[in-house]
């Protein structure tokens, strides 16, 4: 019910970019706490008072807030250096004290380790902080509508489009094969037909000199024109239907529980651990000391 700053439709549609300087991010043992958020900034802060005395300028960032999550990205090349998802940042805080620092904690998706992510903002830190909570209160009031559709579809779709692989990697395992029996056939007809050998008579041909096809007898003995045996064709199996390379028809509607990928229900479970936790939204006072707060 809290009367947010920005429209529900510019962070589920669109998103709401930011411009900050990101001094970093450090690995913190908590997901959330004030004294946690405190000693990432003196860390960081630290570290830039190196850099700068080094003549290293702190890098500019362009922040994207949505639904989705916060992306940091290159302002010139629109590269993006982090995506953090939503449903795993569980702490975002301004500071009173200095009021162009602004942080968020977030759990890395790949060593799981909770990273503190420290931006300078000028003007908008508070602000920032506002809409990242925002985004997550709109975020986490869609995925309880959702019931999980969203998850559940995205499983759907990746099921299929494994199979779709599986196939197309098959069919063209298929048409070698099929390329090497053709190659074979022709180097067979080329040995079994000797110099001066007399052809015997073939079979009424049409007006492109071809035997006609006939589907009573597909695996009919007629000798070719060269005198040699036709490979016999096999005889196809009706059981199983298949297509032209010998494969099963595909049925998207057969995907069972084992094509879908292994970590779809671990990404579900993640994702409704995230937001069962929620996030920590609030303006700290980091209390920095007064060496920091020159850097």
């Amino acid at each position: 019910d809290k009367t947010w700053m920005h429209s529900p439709e510019a962070l589920s549609k669109h998103y709401i970019p930011y411009n900050a300087k990101f001094l970093g991010s450090t690995e913190v043992e908590q997901p959330k706490g004030t004294e946690v958020v405190r000693d990432a900034v003196r860390k960081l802060k630290f570290a830039r008072h190196i850099k700068k005395s080094e003549g290293q300028k702190t890098p500019k960032v362009e922040l994207q807030i949505s639904i989705y999550g916060v992306k940091i990205l290159d302002p010139k090349t629109k590269e993006v250096q982090h995506n953090c998802q939503l449903h795993r940042i569980s702490f975002c805080a301004d500071d009173k004290t200095d009021k162009r620092i602004f942080t968020f904690i977030c759990k890395d998706s790949e060593s799981n380790k909770h990273l503190c992510y420290v931006f300078d903002s000028e003007k908008c830190a508070e602000e920032i902080t506002l809409t990242i909570g925002q985004a997550f209160d709109l975020a986490y009031r869609k995925f309880l509508e959702s019931g999980g559709k969203d998850v559940e579809t995205r499983k759907q779709i990746a099921g299929l489009q494994k199979r779709i692989q599986e196939l197309e990697t098959e069919n063209a395992e298929l048409k070698n094969k099929v390329q090497d029996l053709e190659n074979q056939l022709r180097i067979t007809q080329v040995h079994a037909s000797p110099a001066g050998s007399v052809t015997p008579k073939s079979p009424s041909t049409d007006i492109f000199d071809m035997v006609p096809f006939s589907p009573i007898s597909p695996q009919s003995s007629t000798p070719t024109r060269n005198g040699t045996q036709p490979p016999p064709v096999p005889s196809r199996s009706t059981e199983i239907k298949r297509d032209l390379f010998g494969a099963e028809p595909f049925d998207p509607f057969s995907c069972g529980a084992g094509d879908f990928p292994p970590d779809i229900q671990s990404k579900l479970d993640e994702m409704q651990e995230g937001f069962k936790m929620g996030l920590t939204l609030e303006g700290t006072v980091f209390c920095l000391d007064p060496l920091d707060s020159r850097c």
